[in-house]
């Protein structure tokens, strides 16, 4: 008698379950979509994307998920729509408990801004690629004068993953100018000394002698003393009043 009164409760527990996880599902389906929350990564970063952006392009695309039910958008679609931006790289979308859509965007954020005397405008990635400047701007040091995309990918992409290393150098070099011979020039931000880099190879050790000297020598003799320096020969720094 309890083995039948056991099987009797698990199949009504069973078929009660059953009852309310198909009604979910349904409630969630025929629901419809309140709100739309962007979230932009690395906003502080850089603006390559905007949440104005991505709105945008849903509207345009037919994607826009206020005023439809959960059963007519597919966040799998919208998710690979906005993974085809090249300024996109990532993107996850979710339904939030108050019957909204979140967009979480991850940017693709670029090494270096090229700005050559050719007058090209645009950003390289890590693989040297060119992402085309869209008007908005990013955080980053500013390569101009001499350059095509091959120098930009051979010589100069090198330079921007140090950049992207090294937060002390990030945050100080702002301009790197290629010369007509080939040579660089850094415009720092903060004294607005000019850096004479020389060929772009060895830039590292370059930059470690760089850094040693302003932690030795500087603050001794004061950061204003010298308008250039000289970091084109190996271990040495030459610096011109």
């Amino acid at each position: 008698m309890r083995t039948a009164l056991k099987l009797i409760l698990l199949l009504l527990m069973t078929s009660y379950l059953i009852f309310v996880v198909v009604r979910f599902s349904t409630h969630e389906d025929s629901a419809q979509c309140k709100g739309v929350e962007i979230v932009i990564a690395d906003s502080a970063q850089a603006t390559l994307i905007t949440e104005d952006d991505v709105d945008l392009m849903l509207r345009k695309q037919g994607l826009y998920p206020i005023g439809r039910t959960f059963h007519q958008i597919n966040l799998a679609e919208i998710e690979n729509f906005l993974f085809d931006d090249p300024f996109v790289r990532n993107c996850i979308c979710m339904k939030t408990p108050d019957d909204a859509v979140k967009i979480y965007v991850e940017q693709h954020l670029p090494l270096l801004r090229i700005l050559s005397d050719s007058g090209e405008d645009y950003y390289i990635d890590e693989k040297g690629n060119p992402m085309a400047a869209r008007g908005y701007e990013a955080d980053l040091a500013v390569a101009t004068g001499n350059i095509d995309e091959k120098f930009a990918k051979e010589k100069l992409l090198a330079f921007g993953k140090i950049l992207r290393n090294n937060e002390f150098w990030n945050d100080q070099i702002q301009q790197i100018h290629v010369r007509p011979d080939g040579n660089i020039d850094l415009t720092m931000r903060v004294g607005e000394q000019i850096v004479h880099l020389g060929q772009p190879e060895h830039i590292e050790q370059k930059l470690r002698n760089l850094r040693a000297f302003y932690d030795k020598i500087l603050p001794k003799v004061g950061w204003h003393r010298y308008k250039e320096y000289s970091i084109a020969f190996e271990n040495q720094v030459i610096g011109c009043k």
